[in-house]
């Protein structure tokens, strides 16, 4: 374990790449709107994930719940053949659900799905084990608890999770970060215990752990997991903010072992900070860059002073806000975006690993002298990723602005400072896309408390009032008799169509999370623990599922550790750890479905918002096209 400094890559910017023949938003149409017109192979994209059928099988009313994925690639007209310890159950046409009911099924039955054309084997057949409840726990490495130099005992607990496919054997793993009771807010004082990052596969074997190491501080704004197949090897890499004394997944230091960079109050405002890559399989530092942007160009050691004049405090509650994902900027591979700021100044850095060497794609600074000052004080809690332009090209909508896939300033709405913002086609009756935010600052968004946009141009199509920060929003399809998604807000009053026109004044209580659950194409409630449905005619919520022995995680917010579809059909799963802390749960559907919907994370949106739904304030992932 030596000790090493990395030195800063040249910044470069990459030119922009011809755009692809299928746009993410027309291929997201093609799959879900009609999956059989899929071209032939397992990755009619490059960018689409070589998953397999992630076959589940619950217990459910009359039997066995069996379901499996769709994929991209499948050929129009591709039937199923399930067998269940061999023996033939289901029959399938290739228009029929990837889901059936055996009534035969028990727990511990193998189930093989095999994909037919014309009554023929059409390619690999997967299977998975019969689960005897309609969850399944991961067992967890619960870490040992500390104490910091002040004297203070903390203890561990599972927080957030993303999934990639970390061995390149078809189907996800869980990297899980672990979260220390004394973890803290950027606007609190006080020191707090190293982060660390573990990765299991769905059977709970643990791959490895990452020690973040005590110059990283614990909170929701500080650590951000960036997970996806960076470098086209098939396998996922894991790209995260680093420090002097991170210790890597097979027990290397990055930087200086020995270094301490905490001030008197817990605080690290001084020493380099570093942007690492590390192998999915074991964990192993790839490559480590120095950290873009840093907190001054010239020194790793700046004054209060010139925090403050960069930043906005000299104390680290605006400069320590960092949020972090992937998305596609040229159409063919995956890059790394991290970032820093978005009350004041904000900076994006895309990043690309090639030859197992991070390169930098380009820098976005709200600083820039061609952008203005109004470009300021626009970001969110979180970014989300879409290619708004349908140039094939992925963009960041980052709060009240937009930025290009070659990393300039797309559009600036002026809207100021929010805590959760949406991407999608929220509006099936208008070209592209749109994004539903709500908004902080009443002073900066003119009263505004929530407005849907015109994701392509930031053009606001519709707002709704408040007279306070507007904390809580949430943009979904709940209401299967108003087209497109209904959105709603915490101050501003009502329920309203994806057109602006308010349906009710009556509004789900549930502002949190959003899944698809049951068997309609409309979207659930996801609030901590519970799963409910919107019910339009009477405008209450009704329980679909109260989860017991979990806990949600990061306070108020009541987020789950993930959810997203994992597994089986297009239908999501939500991860959440149990009471104990011994494991992660992993909670899928026991309805059936008739709709054949191929699996939601071959749709480019949806997979880029996945990777970055536990950025900030966690937010739930939209696909590319509306499916109701």
């Amino acid at each position: 374990m030596g000790r090493r400094r990395p030195t800063p890559e040249a910044a470069r910017r990459a030119t922009r790449a011809a755009a692809t023949a299928l746009t993410a938003s027309g291929l997201a149409a093609a799959l879900l709107a009609a999956p059989t017109a899929a071209t032939a192979g397992n990755r009619p994209d490059p960018l689409l994930e070589d998953l397999d059928r992630g076959v589940v099988a619950v217990p459910t009313d009359g039997g066995y719940l069996v379901s499996w994925r769709l994929l991209a690639g499948d050929r129009p007209g591709t039937g199923f053949e399930v067998r269940r310890d061999g023996r033939v159950v289901a029959t399938l046409d290739g228009d029929d659900a990837t889901n059936v009911v055996d009534p035969g099924g028990r727990a511990g039955a193998r189930y093989q799905v095999v994909p037919l054309r014309d009554g023929h084997r059409a390619g690999e057949a997967d299977s998975g084990t019969a689960w005897s409840a309609a969850s399944l726990d991961v067992p967890l490495d619960r870490p040992a608890g500390g104490t910091t130099p002040a004297g203070e005992a903390y203890t561990y607990s599972a927080n957030d999770v993303s999934v990639g496919d970390l061995d390149g054997d078809g189907d996800y793993e869980l990297v899980l970060k672990w979260y220390p009771s004394n973890a803290k807010d950027n606007s609190q004082d006080g020191y707090t215990g190293n982060v660390l990052i573990d990765a299991y596969t769905l059977q709970g074997e643990k791959l490895w752990r990452i020690d973040l190491g005590r110059n990283v501080r614990a909170g929701a704004h500080y650590t951000q997991v960036a997970v996806q197949d960076f470098d086209g090897d098939g396998r996922s890499e894991v790209a995260l903010k680093t420090a002097d004394g991170t210790v890597d997944g097979r027990g290397r230091v990055i930087g200086d072992p020995g270094a301490d960079h905490r001030d008197g109050v817990g605080r690290v405002l001084s020493g380099p900070e570093f942007l690492s890559v590390f192998d999915g399989r074991s964990g192993r530092e790839i490559d480590t860059v120095a950290y873009v942007p840093a907190r001054h160009p010239d020194t790793d050691d700046p004054t209060p002073q010139q925090m403050k004049e960069l930043w906005g405090d000299d104390y680290g509650n605006r400069i320590d806000r960092f949020l972090g994902g992937t998305a596609s900027f040229d159409g063919r591979s995956h890059s790394i975006v991290m970032a820093r700021g978005y009350y004041t100044r904000a900076v994006v850095a895309a990043w690309d690993l090639r030859g197992g060497r991070l390169h930098q794609r380009w820098v976005f600074d709200t600083e820039d002298p061609a952008l203005g000052p109004e470009w300021e004080g626009q970001g969110n809690h979180q970014f989300s990723v879409a290619d708004v332009d349908a140039d094939g090209r992925d963009e960041v909508v980052y709060g009240s602005i937009a930025i290009d896939d070659d990393g300039t300033g797309l559009w600036n709405a002026g809207l100021g400072h929010g805590d959760a913002l949406h991407v999608g086609d929220l509006d099936p009756a208008r070209p592209g896309l749109e994004r539903f935010g709500v908004h902080e600052c009443m002073t900066c968004s003119g009263g505004v408390g929530a407005s849907m946009l015109d994701a392509a141009t930031g053009e606001v199509l519709w707002t709704t009032p408040a007279d306070a920060d507007n904390g809580r929003g949430l943009s979904a399809d709940v209401d299967p008799s108003s087209p497109g998604s209904e959105s709603w807000s915490s101050r501003s009053p009502g329920l309203y169509a994806a057109d602006g026109e308010k349906l009710t004044d009556a509004k789900p209580a549930s502002i949190n999370h959003a899944v698809w659950w049951d068997g309609d194409r409309q979207r659930e409630l996801l609030d901590g623990t519970t799963i409910s449905e919107w019910d339009p005619a009477t405008g209450t919520t009704v329980p679909l599922l109260a989860a017991e022995g979990v806990v949600s995680n990061n306070g108020t917010k009541a987020n789950p550790s993930i959810s997203g579809d994992l597994l089986g059909d297009w239908r999501e799963e939500v991860v959440l750890p149990t009471a104990d802390g011994s494991a992660l749960r992993v909670l899928t559907t026991t309805f059936p479905t008739e709709e054949r919907i191929t699996t939601l994370v071959h749709d480019r949106t949806y997979r880029a918002q996945l990777a970055s739904q536990n950025s900030g304030y966690n937010q739930p992932p939209h696909t590319g096209t509306s499916l109701g």
